[in-house]
This record gives structure tokens, sequence and C-alpha cells, in this order.
């Protein structure tokens, strides 16, 4: 299936940082409830949307994932529960390859699932890390990847 990847705007952060909270807190339970979603809602209004472009996938209107990318960073990459394996992960970070001609990203080390769809997606681990540096202190790993 084919996915619309459009871009996201400063009106669409309600509904990234609801559909974030939702994925975060999947795929990371140990990690689940830290923020509120007030400061969800503030994060991605204030910091997010003002460092980032943003691109989403809609489905009948309903946002099933985004993209967040700076400077050839990935800072955020979300799919909604129950809609991953579908391909719009792929179609967001195909709009990111599109745009960069290298990004790079940190995920998790226990995200076993984050680092191989990367990993599918020519990414490479090129640094791990104790945790000490991100706000979590959870280790983790940074991906690059460069156009050829």
């Amino acid at each position: 299936m084919e996915h619309r990847v459009r871009t996201l705007d400063l009106s669409d952060a309600e509904a990234v940082a609801t559909l974030h909270r939702a994925s975060y807190d999947a795929a990371l339970p140990w990690l689940a409830g830290r923020y509120t979603p007030e400061q969800d809602r503030f994060f991605f209004e204030t910091l997010v949307f003002a460092q980032c472009r943003v691109w989403g996938v809609l489905d009948a209107g309903s946002l099933q994932g985004f993209i967040a990318c700076r400077d050839g960073w990935i800072d955020q990459l979300y799919v909604r529960p129950g809609a991953q394996g579908r391909g719009i992960g792929s179609a967001l970070i195909a709009q990111a390859k599109a745009v960069y001609p290298a990004l790079q990203l940190w995920t998790f080390q226990r995200n076993a699932g984050a680092q191989r769809f990367y990993e599918r997606h020519g990414f490479v681990a090129v640094e791990s890390s104790d945790g000490s540096r991100n706000e979590e202190r959870e280790p983790d790993r940074r991906y690059c990847w460069r156009s050829v």
C-alpha cells in the first residue's frame, strides 16, 4: 500500500503528541508515564515544530505516523501501535531521505524493533552510549545513513 506523506504544522501538534505518547509507551513500557499529555503537547508545540520539519501519514483523517527532522537528524519517528508493519515508517523514512543526503539518529539499545527497522533502511550503528547523556538515562545507539 502506498502512503501519502504530507507536511504537518503547528495545528497538528496535539495529534502528534497523542500519537507519540501511545507509540512511545507501547514500545518502551519501562519508560511509560514520564510526562503528562500537557507536557507532551508543550514539547511538540514549542520545540519540535519550532526546530524541525515534520511530516505525517494520515489514513481516513487520522494521523498514523510522523517523522520530525532537523539538520540531517531524525529527532522523532513514531507509528501508531496497530499500524506498524504497514509501510508507514518506510514512507516517512523515504521522505526524509529525499530531503537530506545524510541522516542520523539515536535509539535506545533496548528498542530492538527500532534498530531492526533502521538497519533494514540502510542505517548503520556507529556509536553506543551508556545513556548518561540522555534524559532517560537509557543506554542508546547512534545510527547513520548516507545516500550513495
